[in-house]
């Protein structure tokens, strides 16, 4: 495997980064995950957008044009011989002292690693995912902006351990008031009598996967609605979804132990994993031209 490391592509074994890196020490810095489809990078340019906004939110300066970095990506596919893959972009703020002041980090550290990548959940897809509820919540709004793409992860990751210790495959979280946030590395649908409803973005990251279901359903003249969501809505859904850039759009159907709908992916899934597949094989930033 060959890594982008600050301008350099180097072997896995050669990619160090350094102990004072407050990317390392304090979670300070940005990234993204992306996929890579049959040749070409998808959403690339709406996942450096992204990028840019949530390092310049947090005064990250990264240091490289977005043009730099879309050539820096689709190198490291080609260095790899990849064309379908699961890319890591990463910007901390770099070395520093011990101190929290990121003005004592003069430059960011960039890598990138670009893997094969299969199924996230498996022959889960088929038979859909089992979900439960944690009582950790979400990071509030004005805490943590929710549309910072973030390394500190520790919100994310207490909700997958209390999901593992359930017994679950996917956490679900809550907001600080009572609503349906998003899951522990993705957003969430639920579909109740031919409309979808997914929580609004106030306190949820704004998924790139969740703009493309939103464009499908649009397409497909499903209607959907933003909206705050609750325990009745999930328990009583006829099918739930969730989507991330990682897990793309999988069913789930047990929350809590209950079943969702008839407690199989459902209708809607199918029709909405298939149009997605056509965009993802379709559409996209070509690696080898």
């Amino acid at each position: 495997m060959i890594i982008y490391l600050d301008g350099e592509f180097v072997p896995r074994e050669e990619a160090k980064v350094s102990v004072f890196d407050h990317g390392l020490l304090y979670g300070d810095g940005v990234f993204e995950g992306i996929r890579a489809y049959g040749g070409r990078v998808f959403r690339l340019h709406e996942h450096l957008d992204r990028l840019y906004d949530s390092a310049k939110t947090i005064d990250l300066d990264i240091g490289m044009t977005k043009d730099e970095m879309s050539k820096a990506v689709l190198e490291t596919l080609r260095r790899n011989e990849l064309s379908d893959a699961y890319i890591r972009l990463v910007v901390t703020r770099g070395v520093g002292d011990l101190g929290l002041d990121p003005r004592k980090c003069s430059k960011p550290t960039i890598f990138i690693i670009a893997t094969g990548w299969g199924a996230m959940y498996g022959d889960l897809y088929e038979k859909g995912l089992s979900a439960v509820t944690v009582s950790v919540r979400r990071n509030p709004a004005d805490a943590l902006p929710p549309n910072v793409k973030s390394l500190n992860y520790l919100n994310n990751i207490l909700a997958k351990i209390e999901a593992n210790y359930k017994g679950g495959d996917e956490a679900i979280f809550f907001d600080t008031n009572g609503y349906v946030a998003e899951g522990s590395g993705d957003n969430i649908f639920v579909v109740k009598n031919g409309t979808m409803f997914t929580p609004h973005t106030l306190n949820n990251l704004r998924g790139i996967t969740r703009l493309v279901l939103l464009e499908i359903a649009g397409e497909m003249g499903i209607p959907v609605r933003e909206q705050n969501l609750g325990y009745f809505d999930l328990y009583s859904a006829d099918e739930v979804l969730v989507t991330g850039s990682a897990a793309e759009i999988a069913p789930v159907t047990v929350i809590d132990g209950r079943k969702i709908g008839t407690g199989k992916p459902g209708p809607f899934a199918s029709q909405l994993v298939e149009a997605f597949r056509t965009k993802t094989n379709g559409e996209g930033t070509e690696i080898y031209k």
